[in-house]
């Protein structure tokens, strides 16, 4: 009887390299999502439901919902800085050029 072949993890790995695209795109939903998960934890510490948030914000639940899905991203400015005001914080918005960083807008 004879021995099954074994692979090396190296082999196995170079029969599927990493899709660098793929992993990128993953780390940024995970990183949108946890920013909206944040957003959605200081809303339900304020005792805030996403009804109560969407009528000061003059929007839909379900809008406050796919925010806090993580569609950060595909939101536009102006309604994540509605969301911050309307449970009394501040946004900035920064651009990064490199190692510079500038404040196009600021809240306070």
């Amino acid at each position: 009887m004879s021995k099954p072949k074994t692979t090396s993890w190296r082999e196995a790995r170079a029969k599927r390299p990493v899709n660098d695209d793929a992993v990128a795109n993953h780390v940024a939903r995970m990183a949108a999502e946890e920013r909206a998960y944040r957003l959605r934890e200081i809303r339900e510490e304020q005792g805030v439901t996403q009804k109560e948030l969407a009528e000061r914000m003059a929007i839909t639940q379900p809008t406050i919902s796919a925010l806090e899905s993580g569609a950060l991203d595909r939101s536009g400015i102006a309604t994540i800085k509605a969301y911050v005001e309307a449970l009394g914080g501040d946004i900035e918005v920064t651009a990064t050029f490199g190692d510079r960083r500038f404040v196009v807008s600021s809240g306070k």
